[in-house]
């Protein structure tokens, strides 16, 4: 996690924490002069559209007082949903056994993206079985990770 997300992350996770939810994510999306800040909270019994809205007002004003974020941007507060981020060692293992998606940050074998079954995690690292080759990702080398819904 970077310096900056790991600043939003501890300013962030006591307002989510003492509203009963787990803050599960953030991400900080630059487009151009405008950002988005996307906040996911998961929750046992599931996300609703109004404890999104109770948890954007609560932050909003954290972050207005506190002013971590430069220039514009717009709040949003998301459940993970069915194909969830995954940004931290623990929900990597959490997620063993399910397809992810996974887009590192510099190329491996001449590509960025991989998808596959995560096998689990080792150390620091992401295994992911893809086909018959199983890879090991250092989780500072992933940018994003989203497991893939599977219907049957």
């Amino acid at each position: 996690m970077a310096i900056k997300d790991a600043a939003l992350h501890a300013l962030i996770e006591p307002v989510v924490s003492a509203m009963g939810f787990e803050l599960w994510g953030i991400d900080h999306l630059s487009q151009g002069k405008h950002s988005r800040l996307v906040i996911y909270i998961d929750h046992d019994d599931g996300v609703s559209v109004d404890d999104c809205a109770d948890v954007s007002r609560q932050v909003s004003a954290v972050l207005d007082v506190e002013d971590p974020v430069p220039g514009e941007y717009r709040l949003e507060v998301s459940s993970p949903g069915m194909d969830r981020p995954l940004f931290t060692l623990e929900q990597f293992g959490r997620y063993a056994g399910h397809v992810v998606a996974v887009k590192l940050r510099v190329p491996f074998d001449g590509r960025r993206k991989f998808q596959g079954l995560l096998a689990g995690v080792e150390s620091d690292e992401v295994l992911l079985q893809v086909g018959e080759e199983e890879y090991c990702f250092p989780i500072e080398s992933i940018d994003q990770a989203r497991v893939v819904p599977q219907f049957t």
